[in-house]
């Protein structure tokens, strides 16, 4: 094992989520002395931030030519935030969500996935592509932005209590200035550092840069999902908690993918293997939030622990289909079709139905 590229690929990971806080720190804090709302804040500033890791590693890549790695990264990265940061988040505690453009962010997540799959049919997403998804997402946030006015008085406070500035703590837009710029720096060095392992590591053991960057790269490109997540689960700040996964995802589409394909040279070619397996298992996992949103507009732990167990046999699957463990693969390809995911969606049909059943009792007891 060469220590060299484990270095490198550790390097890379700590000083991306450096580099991710120092930027979210600062540019958060500027914005609010310019006087701009925590809610427009929390899914602007905030939301943008803790995906700019998958960003530069996605650049980075499309530069260097792995676009491999850049491909992998972002839907490695979807289905790592929705199985792996709210599955962690609603183990902590059950999440239920308030907040209007979550519950609208859900359909669009869905719709925005499954785009990809379809721009994806040629083998590449081309420039025209990338500027599709990337002027989608200007418009995304100026809508969200617009939309944030009306959202609940709850809502807005618990975004107010995390994103305020404090009156002990308020930083001239000078040291502002520096911590963003400092971020910066250190996002173009992490990545740096990050992509050059993670092609070394899958020459190392033969495997394919699309694997890398589904495991290792988009794992360790959602590390700053991971500590706003599950930091706001532990404050009791759900909207919060959910907000960043789904706004990540979105961000990570429109605007990762869409300014990756807009740079690489050749856009981002798209690998048979990942048509077939890895984006489809994406759209399923964006899927899979649908019921769970509707029954009651939360996520209980079970329905956690669910989407942690998944995530758990996706890895798995990878790295079986990686070092071309045939027998292994075809036994957890097969439990996971045949039993597991039939019961699941005989749980949550259940469970829809008795909170469809409650829905109409209620009105009805309203009504007399």
């Amino acid at each position: 094992m060469d220590w060299s590229i484990v270095l490198l690929l550790i390097g890379g990971l700590v000083t991306l989520v450096v580099g991710a806080e120092l930027l979210v720190r600062g540019a958060s804090k500027l914005a609010a002395a310019l006087g701009i709302s925590p809610l427009v804040i929390g899914l602007t500033v905030v939301a943008f931030g803790t995906s700019s890791p998958e960003l530069a590693v996605s650049v980075q890549s499309a530069f260097s030519g792995s676009a491999d790695v850049a491909l992998g990264n972002v839907v490695g990265s979807n289905i790592f935030n929705v199985l792996f940061i709210l599955g962690l988040s609603a183990m902590i505690t059950p999440l239920i969500v308030h907040q209007q453009l979550v519950r609208l962010d859900v359909p669009i997540m869905i719709g925005l996935s499954v785009l990809l799959l379809l721009l994806g049919l040629d083998g590449n997403i081309g420039r025209l592509d990338g500027l599709l998804l990337f002027g989608g997402m200007i418009a995304y946030t100026w809508f969200g932005i617009r939309q944030s006015r009306s959202e609940p008085k709850d809502v807005q406070e618990e975004y107010s209590d995390e994103y305020s500035p404090k009156k002990n703590d308020r930083r001239g837009t000078a040291i502002n200035l520096v911590l963003i710029a400092a971020g910066l720096g250190l996002l173009i060095l992490g990545s740096d550092w990050l992509v050059s392992g993670a092609v070394s590591l899958a020459k190392l053991f033969n495997v394919s840069d699309l694997v890398i960057g589904l495991t290792i790269v988009a794992a360790g490109t959602s590390m700053p999902e991971v500590a706003t997540s599950v930091m706001a689960a532990i404050k009791k700040e759900r909207d919060i908690a959910v907000g960043n996964v789904v706004g990540s995802n979105i961000f990570n589409i429109m605007s990762v993918l869409g300014l990756s394909s807009l740079i690489a040279p050749n856009g981002i070619s798209v690998a048979p293997s990942a048509l077939a397996f890895d984006i489809p298992v994406m759209i399923a996992v964006a899927i899979a939030t649908l019921p769970i949103f509707f029954t009651g507009n939360q996520i209980k732990r079970w329905e956690g622990g669910l989407f942690l167990l998944y995530y758990v046999a996706y890895t798995a699957y990878l790295i079986f289909e990686s070092i071309q463990h045939h027998a292994n693969r075809e036994i957890l390809f097969n439990t996971m079709v045949w039993f597991v995911f039939p019961f699941t969606a005989v749980v949550l049909a259940i469970t829809v139905i008795q909170e469809v059943a409650i829905l109409r009792k209620t009105k009805g007891a309203a009504k007399n």
